[in-house]
């Protein structure tokens, strides 16, 4: 069974970085990209960024280009996203997916 564990959220102030991890298990992770997606409040979920499986092609949504960062481990099965100068409107919960599955999310709050 596909399972995804994200980590790292927290509280920072606009202009504070966070690094975000997701966690997979039970499938293949190196044969899949991987998307990292957004819930802000009371908004429906947003892709922020895809990795491809090598990890050599990368997309971002223009929100967050520029900022944001997408890489992935394929020996330890995690992806992560590196965030930077972070903004107000980035608050959201965070999740990860891929092939339909979603983790628990992990909450990022921009607030000074």
């Amino acid at each position: 069974q596909v399972q995804l564990v994200e980590s790292g959220g927290g509280l920072v102030q606009p202009g504070g970085s966070l690094r975000l991890s997701c966690v997979a298990s039970g499938y293949t992770f190196s044969k899949y990209a991987m998307t990292w997606y957004r819930q802000p409040p009371g908004q429906a979920r947003e892709p922020v960024a895809t990795i491809s499986t090598a990890g050599s092609s990368t997309n971002y949504a223009d929100s967050v280009k520029g900022r944001f960062t997408i890489s992935r481990d394929n020996a330890k099965n995690t992806v992560y996203l590196q965030m930077d100068n972070l903004k107000p409107e980035d608050t959201a919960v965070y999740y990860c997916g891929v092939l339909g599955y979603w983790g628990q999310g992990t909450q990022v709050t921009v607030s000074s």
